[in-house]
């Protein structure tokens, strides 16, 4: 596989004074074509509010900073408008209308990945906005609008052509906006800085796992996810998404070093990355982490609802379900190196503190 996995930053699209939409684009980072995933991040200036739209590709956002309001209409459903802050993980499946606004002056960033399968662009997402300039109604002749709306040819010209902004604006001081629901939140968002953890190692790091069983609508969307931080110098252990998914990592902050390795046991990634930075790992590639001095934080979707890892070093690594005998012979060693190997690692799983 010759396909270029080193991280990329993304790039904006669109945007003006209340705020801008920024992507990820295959031609720059080709593994999101070959794996058929999407990334984008909206960010959103105080009194920005991103026009209600829908997308071809079903996604996971993530709340990186800031907090604010987001409006969600599921198919047949009623609007739900909820409180979103950082940590916040909301699964958005097909057919998903939204709105995101932010009230505060601080600025209120989301990240969105998600499944390109079924969009009209491999590893890209297209967002069908409902007003603005390039609404989808701008595409009708009035006569289509003012027969669906029940107004006037003049009254429907007027309505659609009135908005002449794209995708995002700043609204007026003194304009409202719909006060959010603590019952529409239920079963809508999870913050995963705030959720009970799934791996907590002293000194190592931590993980948030995002799924079928603490937000099932992620069964719709048909993507797993978690937040993952691990401390200064500690590392993740090599693995690998044994059940073929993809692994879509964005560093939200902190910095550190990445390998990856393939087929053949080629090393197809050593580089550092930071946050900002978006990679993607093929399937079944092994891939492993250490953070530097002021640790490390990543959120990343995997390919399928509830995805299953294989670890290659720690307690839980497969080394330890390993019989001593084929140990000996796989690595063509002494009895005595692979007690010494084996008696490694006996507590530590998944991640490994700085050594002492």
């Amino acid at each position: 596989m010759d396909v270029d996995i080193s991280p990329k930053l993304s790039k904006k699209l669109y945007g003006g004074d209340g705020g801008a939409y920024y992507s990820w684009c295959p031609d720059e980072l080709p593994m999101l074509s070959e794996g058929n995933i999407g990334a984008a991040k909206l960010v959103l200036e105080n009194r920005g509010l991103a026009l209600p739209s829908y997308s071809d590709s079903a996604k996971v956002a993530y709340v990186l900073q800031g907090s604010g309001t987001a409006g969600i209409i599921l198919p047949e459903s009623p609007e739900k408008v909820i409180a979103i802050k950082k940590g916040d993980a909301i699964a958005l499946p097909f057919g998903v209308v939204t709105w995101w606004f932010n009230p505060f002056d601080t600025e209120l960033v989301v990240l969105f990945l998600g499944d390109t399968s079924k969009a009209h662009q491999r590893g890209k997402f297209t967002n069908f906005q409902l007003t603005g300039a390039n609404g989808i109604f701008t595409g009708f002749t009035t006569e289509f609008v003012g027969r669906a709306w029940d107004l006037t040819e003049e009254e429907a010209k007027k309505l659609v052509e009135s908005q002449s902004n794209v995708g995002i604006i700043k609204l007026k001081d003194g304009q409202s906006m719909p006060e959010p629901s603590s019952k529409d939140r239920e079963g809508m968002a999870l913050n995963c800085e705030e959720a009970p953890l799934d791996v907590d190692i002293k000194g190592g790091g931590r993980v948030v796992v995002l799924n079928t069983q603490n937000l099932p609508l992620v069964g719709e969307v048909g993507l797993g996810a978690d937040l993952v931080r691990i401390d200064g110098h500690s590392m993740c252990s090599p693995g690998f998404s044994c059940d073929s998914a993809y692994q879509v990592t964005y560093i939200v902050k902190g910095s550190g070093r990445v390998q990856v390795v393939g087929i053949d046991g080629k090393r197809k990634l050593e580089t550092r990355v930071k946050g900002g930075y978006l990679f993607i790992v093929p399937r079944f590639f092994v891939v492993s982490k250490i953070a530097d001095s002021d640790g490390m934080e990543w959120f990343s979707i995997i390919t399928t609802p509830n995805p299953v890892f294989t670890h290659l070093a720690g307690r839980t690594s497969v080394w330890k379900a390993i019989s001593p005998e084929v140990l000996e012979a796989s690595f063509n060693t002494t009895p005595e190196m692979e007690k010494l190997f084996r008696s490694k690692r006996t507590s530590d799983a998944i991640f490994f503190p700085p050594p002492n």
